[in-house]
Parts: structure tokens; C-alpha cells; sequence
């Protein structure tokens, strides 16, 4: 095979679930993690590894709640970043 159609970076690039580690989906802190999982991964570029991680889109209906206290605690920490994209988050779910 030719080496123009290999990915030489592949074997050091973890796999979603390795990069956004989440408790089982019955856990009570599921959806809250997957929350924190999503806003990450928008904040470093990898929405679709957060979302394939977690099987959930960035803007999901069942995280508004998880998302609006990852939201209220960004503001009282004065992390705007995250701020943004939590506010990003509920605009997209259409609970903005």
C-alpha cells in the first residue's frame, strides 16, 4: 500500500471513549458527564468524537438540565469560555 493512504498519527490517537471517559449510561451522573463531554469537545474542536463518546448530539433535549448547571457554575467561576459554549449548548437545543 502506498504510504500517501496511511495515517501514520493514527496508532497514537485514542479513541473517543478513551478520550471523554464517562460512568455506564445507568449511572445517575451519566448525563452529566456526557454534558461535560460535549462542551469539551466543542471547546477543543472534536464535537463528533465527543458525540460518537458519548451517543448523544451537542444539543440534545435530555442534557438541558445537566447543561444548565454546568452553565450556572461556569458563570459563578467567571469561565466565559464555557459560559459560551454551555450557552451555545441551550441555544441548539432550542431551551435557550
Amino acid at each position: 500500500m502506498s504510504r500517501a493512504f496511511t495515517n501514520e498519527d493514527a496508532a497514537g490517537e485514542a479513541l473517543p471513549e478513551h478520550r471523554y471517559p464517562l460512568p455506564p449510561r445507568d449511572d445517575p451522573g451519566f448525563l452529566l458527564a456526557a454534558a461535560r463531554a460535549l462542551l469539551l469537545g466543542a471547546n477543543i474542536g472534536d464535537s463528533s468524537g465527543a458525540e460518537e463518546a458519548t451517543g448523544l448530539a451537542f444539543g440534545a433535549p435530555e442534557l438541558v438540565p445537566a447543561v444548565r448547571l454546568i452553565l450556572d457554575d461556569a458563570r459563578e467561576r467567571r469561565d466565559e469560555r464555557l459560559e459560551q459554549l454551555a450557552e451555545r449548548f441551550l441555544r441548539r437545543a432550542g431551551a435557550a
